[in-house]
């Protein structure tokens, strides 16, 4: 009876052990690319207790391992696959250029690791449709890693217009842009990396429009520009919510002053730089001036997104509550639409218009 006893107990003791290692356990992310996004990835969760970057890997061993040695992490490889294998991670962080956002996420995906992918995380929207449809069916976490939604701006912005401090939003514009290295071979204008204004900035003006409004859409219209490489430089999406006309303009070419402004019967929004915001202000109709937001807290804005991923792989949640799949899915049907613009028939030049015949030229 003694005998029994002391093995219950210790059996009781093992498992008291492997509870406290389990909440002890480090969440580890592996990062697959090694560009400037995943440096402030890593300083990010370097500022999360209980939280560490396992292992990195890039197309280039070399490039993998200067990585790993400059942001202190122990493990790198120069095969994606080989990672998620060896080092099973908590969650993979994909930091490559959009044009493989699919592929890796789905790689992941079928190693049975939760994904948190950066924006924009799908080039079109059937993408989005198969990448979910596969986690939904294997029960893996899917997030696109839209950090500017969690930004206290964004939300002290959000919070004002639910109080209603300027009444029902009647307006909203958005403005992005800057000049981009002219380089076709960069991650702006090739379309071989799925470059273009709208896989970079529009998805920030939409997706912080969408989140701040709250509001059922009731149709989109859409315009833009493009580069003789097939990518578009600046593009306007109008958008009329159910209360609310929203107009947005981003651009890869110009150097726009960028703020988003929401405007209501009793007054206004303003949140400069919407996509990196650190302030909000609150103006009445006559201009003064009624609330004045700073984010005096904020180190590194990547740190709120992670949390959230790792709140949710934790509780076994298939999607975020801040940036769910029916979100990112719609932002990327946006992208078809913009996508569609750009038809290679389409006559582009008044050269183009004046060699059509007459009789044919009155049908455009």
């Amino acid at each position: 009876m003694v005998s029994r006893l002391t093995e219950m107990q210790l059996l009781q003791k093992n498992l008291e052990v492997d509870t406290r290692r389990t909440l002890m356990k480090k969440f580890r992310f592996a990062i697959l690319g090694a560009g400037h996004i995943a440096r402030q990835f890593c300083d990010a969760v370097s500022r999360i207790d209980g939280c560490e970057v396992c292992a990195v890997a890039s197309k280039s061993f070399a490039r993998a391992e200067n990585f790993a040695k400059e942001n202190g992490v122990e493990s790198y490889y120069d095969d994606y696959e080989m990672l998620l294998e060896k080092e099973r991670p908590d969650c993979a962080y994909i930091a490559v250029t959009t044009n493989d956002h699919y592929r890796l996420s789905v790689l992941c995906i079928n190693h049975s690791v939760p994904v948190l992918c950066e924006k924009a995380m799908f080039q079109n929207s059937e993408e989005a449709k198969n990448l979910y449809a596969l986690a939904s069916e294997k029960k893996i976490f899917v997030m696109e890693a839209l950090w500017s939604r969690y930004l206290p701006a964004v939300r002290q912005a959000k919070r004002w217009v639910e109080q209603e401090k300027i009444g029902t939003p009647t307006v909203l514009q958005c403005n992005i842009g800057f000049v981009a290295p002219d380089d076709k071979e960069n991650r702006y204008f090739n379309p071989k990396l799925g470059g273009g204004a709208t896989k970079d900035i529009t998805v920030y003006a939409y997706e912080i429009t969408t989140f701040i409004l709250n509001q059922a859409i009731k149709n989109i219209s859409v315009s833009a520009t493009w580069s003789d490489a097939g990518v578009d430089v600046t593009d306007h999406v109008a958008i009329c919510f159910e209360d609310t006309f929203a107009d947005l303009l981003t651009s890869f070419v110009a150097q726009l002053e960028e703020q988003m402004v929401i405007y209501g019967r009793f007054g206004r929004i303003v949140l400069p730089h919407p996509h990196y915001a650190s302030e909000a202000y609150l103006y009445g109709n006559d201009g003064e001036l009624k609330e004045h937001f700073v984010d005096q807290e904020t180190k590194n804005g990547f740190v709120y997104e992670i949390q959230d991923a790792i709140r949710c792989i934790q509780a076994g949640k298939l999607e975020s509550d801040v940036v769910p799949w029916k979100d990112t899915l719609a932002c990327a049907k946006l992208f078809d639409k913009i996508n569609a613009s750009c038809d290679e028939k389409a006559l582009k030049t008044i050269e183009d218009i004046e060699a059509v015949p007459e009789e044919t030229r009155a049908e455009l």
